[in-house]
């Protein structure tokens, strides 16, 4: 198969495109490197005859032309991501995302020019994630069918998930309007290697290896489930290879629960180092209490469901970060 994956040069992209090229599909990547890396590892995916690079700003309408047509699949990944930069950047979050999703599908619909073309939405449990905070409560597991809400359109935080709602909604109704096949799927605390150094786990890791005493945890109360990159892509894979999962709307995640302090003792167990004083601090504004997806959709509709431990996750997340500590440039 022809495949395009958009923001393929990122955590999730860069994973799904290994998987799939391995698989024998052609793959074509499409990002700008505003945050995707040029490092060793995509440089030998690159190096596959069957995977290809185009260097786009597809939050541009034009750059669409320069990625062809003819794909039997396309994974729509491009998105800001980062809890840090929904603070700093919200406005070009919000820009980029919902841009990027116009085109996408302004093109998917006029230009592809396959008629069982199937295409792929990445949402995010942040596009529902502020109903606790506005209302008080929230099924937990949550299931796919919950209201999506903005709690504070003036807090930053909600940048990402606000554009992630249009980008649903967007999805949705163009799917219907114009007849072709879609997918959402709303990633839940995707791990593993090669995703960045801003997120919790990465970040944990860093602290660790500088050795930071005492060690800062915001929300240590806070529970979360986290999902090994591996299954995550699987995942994506077999939703998008059903058609069963034709204009529906898929959590993503490991129905498994825990609590920030204990998922940080579980890595210093792992990298073997213990800080003397652990430093619980408040979470940034906005941030949510609980999140735990319920998945049983997805299960019902497909038979996926997680298979990696957190531990043996964490095991491989830990040796990859050992070996590619923040600032390397290699």
């Amino acid at each position: 198969m022809k495949i395009l994956i958009t923001g393929g040069a990122g955590f999730i992209g860069y994973h799904l495109a290994k998987r799939l090229s391995s698989e024998g599909h052609n793959i074509t990547i499409a990002d700008n490197f505003f945050r995707g890396k040029r490092d060793a590892e995509l440089g030998a995916l690159l190096k596959n005859p069957n995977v290809h690079l185009v260097e786009a700003d597809l939050s541009q309408k034009d750059a669409w032309n320069a990625l062809g047509k003819g794909y039997d699949q396309v994974y729509h990944l491009v998105g800001i991501n980062g809890t840090n930069l929904f603070y700093e950047i919200p406005h070009e979050v919000l820009r980029i995302g919902v841009a990027s999703t116009m085109h996408a599908l302004d093109w998917f619909r006029g230009v592809n020019g396959v008629p069982d073309a199937k295409i792929l939405y990445t949402s995010s449990n942040e596009a529902y994630a502020s109903a606790l905070e506005a209302y008080g409560s929230l099924p937990l597991p949550t299931p796919e069918n919950v209201p999506l809400v903005i709690a504070d359109t003036y807090n930053p935080r909600w940048s990402y998930g606000g554009q992630k709602l249009i980008g649903e909604l967007f999805f949705i109704h163009y799917a219907k309007a114009y007849n072709f096949r879609m997918v959402i799927v709303r990633p839940h605390n995707f791990y593993g290697p090669r995703s960045g150094y801003g997120h919790v786990i990465p970040g944990t890791l860093e602290k660790i290896r500088v050795k930071t005493d005492p060690f800062p945890l915001p929300g240590a109360d806070e529970t979360r489930s986290f999902c090994y990159i591996d299954d995550a892509v699987e995942a994506m894979q077999v939703v998008m290879g059903s058609r069963a999962t034709d204009g529906g709307t898929y959590h993503i995640g490991n129905p498994n629960e825990l609590s920030m302090e204990a998922l940080v003792q579980e890595i210093f167990n792992i990298a073997k180092w213990h800080p003397k004083t652990l430093e619980k601090k408040l979470s940034p504004a906005g941030s949510v209490k609980r999140r735990l997806p319920d998945v049983s959709k997805l299960k019902r509709d497909t038979g996926w469901e997680a298979k990696t431990t957190l531990e043996e996750g964490l095991r491989k997340t830990v040796e990859w970060y050992l070996l590619n500590p923040k600032g390397d440039s290699r």
